[in-house]
């Protein structure tokens, strides 16, 4: 993976990437999915790419259909892949649109194009751009305008180069009101505005996918950035902003500069951000100042209560450093929301069940998603857990359809017990249930698995309900039929 050649970065006030405005080459940038919100991963490009005379066409497949009309005459095709479930349906896309727009140079851009780049050049796909993306986008802009047939990429793979972030430019995405809300512990909703303050990552989680592109570093974007584009959203109607940094205290002070920012102009605007359960500890005074900003809730990924995966994840964190956190939030006033890892190939059935018992005695119950109760390891190309010694012995080849390395558990009751789960949240979710119902016949599968007495649950065991987005945060979950349907 290269690093970025500063000569690709220009100068917006330079005027060198203005075009004649009469025929001004037309980009689609395509989304798949990005949890329900407004993605700034096509904002963002999008901006950069109008500021240089192109025609800019978003689509947004969460909301909208492939639609041929919107694609003819486009040049460029460039689909954002931010996560796993993007990317899934990305590649079931990609040949839906080589035939809406055969002669469209086709580029995947995102987290986890770099990580793919073998299958989806077998796709078709011309050019992979992965960490700061915006750089090589508009290079590649250029020289297709310049009539290039750009079949071999310049553009680096991967760029970590600081770059100039600009104002988003949001206005080619569906509104705000069609995205994902902010349902309160009463049940009223709030528009949800989606904002990233930085990308990358300075810590190593073996498990996590931001590491083998970031390899440890983060960018942040400047704050009047951040403003500029808050204050466009909540134009817009957004009455609470959810940010979307991997770790929004990566630069604890760029991030207090933003809240600060933000909270001077729009007192009454409430937030949420996700924060690594170690920096929760190690910058527990700014917690107080974060709840007097508007935070409501804080995401972490705590992954595992097994002090024995966490050092295989590299968290940096243990058992009893949750516990703590936890502490901490509720101290200051703020929701914690852990999200987990909750299957993995060293997971026992004691083990989950002891992950159940653990939300119940931390009365979290209902701050967890119960979609968070089965989610299984994924292992993508690139993943730090292959450095682990022995692991590759504990995985089958790599699987296209899955991107990823397929796990059998050692105890084919582990396997059952995860598949009856995830059947169990889903059926929950779609019926409407309440995350403590849902938590029950979860509880209940649970014990069965272990053939021992299932213990009843008590209303006070589930704790009380906390603010949560209407779609909750995963990012490896199989496409549904739903938003295959889009193409």
């Amino acid at each position: 993976m290269d690093s970025h050649d500063d000569s690709l970065r220009g100068s917006r006030a330079s005027g060198e990437y203005w075009a004649d405005p009469a025929t001004p080459l037309k980009v689609v940038l395509i989304n798949p999915y990005e949890l329900g919100r407004q993605p700034f991963g096509l904002a963002e490009p999008s901006a950069w790419l109008k500021q240089a005379g192109f025609n800019v066409q978003c689509v947004d497949l969460s909301l909208q259909k492939l639609d041929p009309a919107l694609l003819a005459g486009a040049k460029l095709v460039a689909l954002y892949v931010g996560m796993h479930t993007a990317t899934r349906i990305a590649v079931e896309a990609i040949p839906r649109i080589r035939e809406m727009a055969p002669h469209a140079h086709l580029c995947v851009y995102g987290l986890y194009a770099p990580m793919n780049q073998k299958l989806l050049r077998g796709l078709g796909v011309k050019t992979i751009l992965g960490g700061e993306f915006e750089p090589g986008l508009l290079s590649l802009a250029q020289r297709l305008r310049a009539g290039e047939t750009c079949d071999v990429q310049i553009e680096p793979v991967v760029n970590l180069a600081r770059i100039d972030f600009i104002t988003p430019d949001r206005s080619g995405l569906p509104h705000l009101q069609r995205y994902a809300h902010l349902i309160l512990p009463d049940g009223a909703k709030k528009m949800l505005g989606f904002i990233d303050a930085s990308r990358g990552c300075k810590h190593l989680c073996r498990h996590c996918p931001v590491v083998p592109v970031y390899e440890g570093k983060f960018r942040v974007v400047p704050v009047d950035v951040v403003l500029t584009d808050i204050v466009q959203q909540v134009q817009a109607g957004a009455e609470h902003i959810s940010f979307g940094d991997p770790d929004f205290f990566n630069g604890p002070t760029h991030a207090m500069k933003v809240l600060a920012a933000m909270h001077a102009k729009f007192p009454d605007l409430s937030f949420d951000a996700t924060i690594k359960i170690q920096h929760l500890i190690n910058h527990a005074e700014l917690l107080p100042q974060m709840k007097a900003a508007g935070c409501v809730f804080i995401q972490s990924a705590v992954e595992s209560v097994d002090d024995k995966v966490l050092e295989y994840f590299a968290k940096n964190h243990a058992r009893t450093d949750f516990e703590r956190a936890l502490q901490l939030c509720r101290e200051a006033g703020i929701s914690l929301a852990p999200t987990f890892v909750a299957f993995t190939p060293w997971t026992t059935l004691a083990g989950y069940l002891d992950l159940l018992r653990t939300l119940v005695r931390l009365r979290l119950v209902e701050a967890v998603p119960p979609i968070q109760l089965c989610i299984r390891l994924l292992v993508p190309e690139g993943s730090y857990l292959l450095q682990l010694p022995g692991f590759r012995e504990m995985i089958e080849a790599f699987d296209a359809k899955l991107l990823g390395y397929p796990w059998r558990h050692a105890d084919p009751r582990v396997d059952a017990l995860q598949q009856a789960v995830q059947a169990c949240a889903a059926h929950g979710d779609q019926e409407g249930l309440a995350r403590s119902d849902i938590f029950e016949q979860i509880w209940r599968l649970a014990h069965d698995a272990l053939d021992i007495e299932v213990l009843p649950l008590a209303r006070a065991d589930v704790g009380e309900p906390i603010a949560r987005l209407s779609e909750p945060w995963y990012c490896c979950a199989e496409p549904t039929e739903q938003q295959l349907q889009s193409f």
